[in-house]
């Protein structure tokens, strides 16, 4: 298993429970979340998608990288999600 760093900026108009649902189905795809921080919504340096703010998480995690792809990819079509950064820690 590898280590990862991923950093999410969602919509910050977002409500409490669909950022919960959104934030539980990228769990899911994790094989062990070493740890969380929820940055909470800060300003953008500039407008991503119409957006001046966003809503700002971390996570360490470990996973296989065949998931890590699969994470990766289901990040890329999900529409409240305005930027991510997913690596190899």
């Amino acid at each position: 298993m590898n280590s990862y760093l991923l950093t999410l900026v969602l919509k910050s108009d977002l409500e409490d429970q669909a950022r919960q649902t959104l934030l539980a189905d990228v769990k899911k795809k994790m094989s062990k979340v070493v740890k969380e921080d929820l940055w909470g919504e800060r300003s953008l340096a500039y407008p991503i998608k119409k957006q001046s703010k966003g809503y700002f998480i971390h996570f360490e995690f470990e996973t296989e990288p065949k998931e890590a792809v699969d994470l990766d990819k289901s990040l890329k079509v999900e529409e409240d999600i305005l930027r991510y950064l997913l690596v190899r820690a």
